[in-house]
């Protein structure tokens, strides 16, 4: 289905143009959907209704929906499930913050990755986002920061409801879908669009090494987070098989040309995984060799999936392991754990969704004659 947000502004000018209507109209456009979050033509109220009409009979302006929903206890972390129009199911979370609105969105529907501790990435790739798709978790999740009352707001509504910080960190690998995530940056950052600054805006990836590249030839002020989970090649292969085809070598060379390119420090994510990648000598191992970078260590405690081997690490070993990683005088940080209880791990939400849906349809099939 075609939605109004897959088209540029250009685009979208030369579609009125063929209609008979002056360019100004996309500006309104644009503002509704932009700064009003609508998801229907119908209610763009200062546009003729026979544009209205055409608009509707068009396409749609969103090009996904909300299939379902989980908000915290705390009421400081939202999770979506979003359909898309062919049926495929994506996720996004939007976490709250005193001064920040950081939302994590989706640049494919599941991954072609796999890696082992992903609930993403266990039924693979089903297919790369459009531009337009991506936009929409943003405008979609601003319409919900909005217009929601259950959410815990209240200090993040006195310096507005807008989103201030987006991430592709949700499902699938940004980089592996180049072309519709830059239109999408482009859409976020265009002072015409959505209007975020691109310092805002962290794209992580696993060490796709010639999308790292090219992205650094962008000359934009993106954030790059690089997952690494590893230290060595050996170890990180088991974790994320992609690593035979660019080792942590070769990574580490991208990334340091990123920021020699931007100026850009570059955040390495690693995920602590209870009595795999978690030891004080693979923290040493990782101090060394991130030494001398222009960067710095998150480590991510691990969000428990259903089935899988893998368990969190204990707080206090995390601490541990930081500081074996801080004695090489790399900076760490320890991402707050948020959501366990509502699936706010990358793809648990998506995963459960299909087995309660498949878990309906078998009940139906066994109820009928």
């Amino acid at each position: 289905m075609r939605s109004l947000i897959d088209l540029s502004r250009d685009d979208l000018v030369g579609l009125l143009a063929e209609w008979g209507y002056p360019a100004y109209r996309a500006r309104q456009i644009h503002g509704w959907i932009f700064g009003q979050y609508v998801e229907a033509s119908e209610q763009m109220t200062n546009l003729p209704e026979p544009l209205r009409r055409q608009l509707a009979e068009w396409g749609s302006v969103w090009p996904l929906e909300i299939a379902d929903s989980r908000l915290s206890r705390s009421g400081d972390t939202l999770k979506v499930l979003f359909r898309l129009a062919d049926g495929a199911t994506i996720e996004a979370v939007l976490m709250l913050y005193d001064r920040r609105r950081t939302l994590c969105i989706s640049s494919q529907a599941g991954c072609a990755m796999g890696c082992t501790f992903c609930a993403t990435g266990l039924d693979g790739l089903t297919r790369n986002l459009t531009a337009g798709e991506i936009v929409g978790q943003v405008l979609a999740l601003s319409r919900q920061l909005a217009q929601r009352r259950d959410l815990a707001t209240d200090r993040a509504r006195a310096n507005g409801s807008r989103v201030t910080n987006v991430v592709f960190m949700g499902m699938g690998e940004p980089l592996h879908n180049y072309g519709p995530v830059r239109d999408a940056i482009g859409v976020l950052t265009s002072p015409e669009a959505y209007g975020l600054g691109a310092r805002n805006l962290t794209v992580s990836t696993i060490g796709v090494v010639p999308a790292m590249r090219r992205l650094a030839l962008e000359g934009l002020q993106l954030r790059l987070a690089v997952s690494l989970h590893a230290p060595h090649d050996h170890l990180r292969i088991q974790l994320v098989p992609p690593g035979k085809r660019w080792p942590i070598r070769d990574i580490m060379a991208a990334a340091d040309e990123y920021v020699e390119r931007t100026g850009r420090r570059v955040t390495y994510e690693y995920v602590m995984l209870d009595g795999v990648n978690d030891t004080l000598e693979l923290g040493r191992q990782l101090g060394r060799v991130l030494r001398g970078r222009h960067c710095h260590v998150n480590l991510i405690p691990f969000n428990p999936i259903p089935g899988q081997p893998y368990r969190p690490t204990p707080d206090g070993r995390i601490r541990a392991f930081a500081k074996q990683v801080e004695a090489s005088g790399v900076p760490v940080s320890v991402r707050v754990r948020r959501g366990v209880e509502m699936d706010a791990g990358c793809g648990q939400l998506s995963t459960r969704f299909k087995l309660e849906s498949a878990s309906v349809m078998l009940q139906a099939d066994g109820e009928a004659p």
